[in-house]
């Protein structure tokens, strides 16, 4: 499928890692001595020639069954390998048999010998031979330094898994600087920024910044089997995520304009997405018409897997006897791509100062971008993580200060996980753990993986030794206490959180990494598990489910506190105004939607919202930048909607009517689509008010609800 992006058509991406990045592991196994001889039993039937079989260096190949036998009588570095055969190897392409040679030549101690052992004879089988080789070509070119370096790094990581070393074993935990920021607050504490000035000062760079959506995955953990940008944030407007995104560039590059920034301002939004997502994403695209966004503003990066691990040796996982098992490598893949594709040195000669980084299903995530790019440009932040009040013993990440105990250049704020935070903290100071301090939470702001980089350090960073590619690691669980096999398999991954690894060694002490933490109900409700999950974590008293029915209550509920603190008379939308519903505790009402074109920052929200009420069955959608809405009485069900150029004031509007309904689906319905089944509940519009404007110009509407035009 190809995909056109304005003047230039982008084709389905397809890494090819640079090979020269320098990894700590890599080297070792580059430099490692071929054995002179290996020998394998022979098969003692005639029919099965065997020969020898020759290491060749990368990026070489043998042409021909003649090439073979030549190359090989005039080589030192012959390999007795048993099992291929003359013909077999003859059956591949060049760069299959290369791939092939290194894997063998690296495999001294045969842990991969289930990938290449006992071929049957050429003319049986021979498809699958020559699928096997290529994608073993194909994933030693989509690796830096290939197979063998990804292999040698797996070796090395899953001894360190097993042995339970830790790794902060020469650092000492602290709580690092960074910003937090309250709603509904002033100020969170002396000399700190409120929510408005924060957003104030991200208002002022809105211009010149860019935007990163790491989209690798599908909904299959939702039970949906799309990609989880298509799903739905929720059945009042049907606007999926992507879309959600969109609407939220387009919002801030019309307040750009309006404050005299770039005109036309064009914020660049790059997609990261894999072998897994590419095709749908692109479709999502082009079939609605880049949710208003001009086709050049949008770019498609794409991941590819790597090979799945089945034990404690890095044995190469097979789905059958002639296909190697692969899995995502992680998001942090995504700075690596985005400096191969030279996207981040185009964005410096255009000006931009920021980077934004978002995760695919957390619609709230929105709300807190503004603010915490007030705090990196006043702070100077290199790199700014978004982050909410963290549960002690949470199973969440940390933002952490890590000082080296002999090192001060080796030190660095990063996140650390939760399984390994509450150990570090238990070896050192008062040894109690992650435990809460006076506030009620943990001291470590639990990390929601949304990032905002300055962009000449981090085009610096990139430009370095490691040229993005940050550090791995890999997380196996295992059978038994022997901690060699595994329950499944595992492989390395990546984590973009992790990029001030990359920082700390290109920049020392330089680095300024620093967090802010917003309100949980305002900035963080992911949508991640199925409902049968969610139901279960309910049952084991989770208050935060993370299923799409929970992520769409929380969209509704801090719309809600947005209204009720510009003045709006609403009924109480704490915890105890939720109700269950198939099986998931979620708001009672009212349902409020206020979409990124009607507002997108506090005080837009207070200018455009003066008094008025709702009733808790209520539903409001309310879209337009053109629209002001004062004294709104509301019993049952709105909808309005201004087009681009229209200006509408909207006063003393009284509503009620029957509205519309949640109403839960039966296990046993056959036909119901996905989106509603992964919620367990569909809505029934019984009845509603809609005011749709779509002419430019300027309209009143009073009491009766009846539009007229005023020029």
């Amino acid at each position: 499928m190809k995909l056109s992006f304005g003047a230039a058509s982008i084709a389905p991406l397809s890494i090819s890692w640079c090979t020269t990045i320098l990894l700590p592991l890599s080297t070792a196994f580059s430099s490692a001595v071929v054995p002179q001889k290996r020998i394998h039993q022979r098969d003692k039937s005639e029919s099965c020639r065997r020969i020898p079989f020759l290491f060749t260096p990368r990026g070489g190949g043998l042409e021909s069954s003649d090439d073979l036998g030549s190359s090989l009588k005039a080589s030192n570095s012959v390999v007795i390998l048993e099992s291929v055969s003359r013909e077999n190897l003859s059956l591949l392409s060049e760069r299959g048999r290369v791939a092939l040679e290194n894997l063998v030549d690296f495999d001294v101690d045969g842990h991969q010998s289930h990938v290449y052992g006992d071929w049957p004879d050429a003319g049986t089988e021979d498809n699958g031979k020559c699928a096997l080789a290529e994608q073993l070509a194909d994933l030693d070119t989509s690796y830096p330094g290939g197979l063998r370096a990804y292999l040698s790094k797996s070796q090395a990581l899953l001894a360190e898994a097993a042995s339970g070393a830790s790794p902060f074993e020469d650092y000492v935990a602290s709580v690092p600087s960074g910003e937090v920021i309250s709603y509904e607050a002033e100020s969170s504490f002396p000399g700190g920024l409120s929510f408005l000035e924060a957003e104030n000062i991200g208002l002022s760079s809105i211009g010149d910044v860019a935007f990163v959506l790491v989209a690798g995955g599908l909904g299959e953990r939702l039970g949906f089997s799309g990609i989880k940008l298509g799903l739905e944030t929720n059945i009042m407007t049907n606007r999926c995520f992507l879309e959600v995104y969109c609407n939220y560039i387009k919002a801030m590059q019309r307040m750009s304009e309006a404050r005299g920034h770039r005109s036309p301002t064009n914020i660049p939004l790059v997609i990261m997405t894999s072998g897994d997502t590419d095709a749908r994403t692109r479709e999502l695209l082009t079939d609605n018409n880049y949710f208003g966004m001009a086709p050049d503003q949008i770019r498609i990066v794409c991941q590819d897997k790597v090979p799945a691990l089945k034990n404690a040796n890095a044995g190469l996982s097979m789905v059958n006897r002639w296909k190697v098992e692969t899995k995502p490598h992680g998001h942090g893949d995504v700075h690596h791509l985005l400096f191969r594709e030279g996207i981040v040195d185009e964005w410096e000669k255009e000006g931009r100062t920021h980077i934004i980084f978002l995760q695919d299903t957390n619609a709230l995530v929105i709300n807190g971008i503004l603010p915490t790019l007030g705090v990196s440009v006043k702070r100077g932040f290199h790199m700014n993580s978004i982050c909410i009040p963290r549960l002690a013993g949470e199973a969440a990440g940390a933002i952490t200060r890590l000082d080296h105990k002999t090192d001060p250049e080796k030190s660095l704020v990063i996140n650390v996980e939760y399984n390994q935070l509450d150990p570090l903290l238990s070896s050192q100071g008062d040894r109690k753990g992650d435990v809460a301090d006076n506030t009620g939470y943990s001291p470590y702001p639990g990390n929601a993986n949304n990032i905002v980089f300055e962009l000449s350090s981090y085009g610096r960073t990139l430009r370095g030794e490691d040229q993005g590619v940050v550090d791995e690691f890999v997380n196996p669980k295992y059978k038994d206490s022997s901690r060699t096999e595994f329950k499944k398999p595992t492989r390395l991954e990546c984590m973009m959180q992790d990029f001030p690894k990359l920082l700390q060694k290109e920049m020392g002490s330089e680095a300024k990494v620093g967090f802010t933490t917003l309100d949980r109900w305002l900035t963080f409700s992911p949508a991640k598990n199925s409902l049968e999950s969610g139901i279960e974590a309910v049952k084991s008293g989770s208050t935060a489910p993370g299923t799409m029915s929970s992520a769409e209550s929380d969209k509704y509920i801090q719309n809600t506190r947005k209204l009720k603190m510009a003045g709006m008379i609403i009924p109480d939308e704490s915890e105890d105004n939720l109700i269950s519903l198939a099986g998931i505790p979620v708001t009672r009402g009212p349902r409020i939607i206020l979409c990124p074109s009607f507002a997108i920052t506090q005080q837009e929200i207070a200018a455009k919202f003066k008094g008025g009420s709702v009733t808790t069955r209520s539903n409001l959608i309310v879209d337009g930048e053109g629209l002001t809405i004062k004294n709104l009485v509301l019993d049952g069900a709105l909808v309005i909607r201004a087009a681009h150029g229209c200006k509408v004031e909207i006063d003393g509007l009284e509503v009620s009517n029957k509205g519309w309904t949640f109403e839960e689906t039966s296990k046993e319905a056959t036909g119901i689509p996905e989106t509603v089944r992964i919620r367990g509940y569909t809505m029934n519009r019984i009845e509603s008010k809609e005011i749709i404007i779509t002419e430019p110009g300027k309209y009143f509407v009073g009491k009766s609800g009846e539009v007229n035009k005023i020029i």
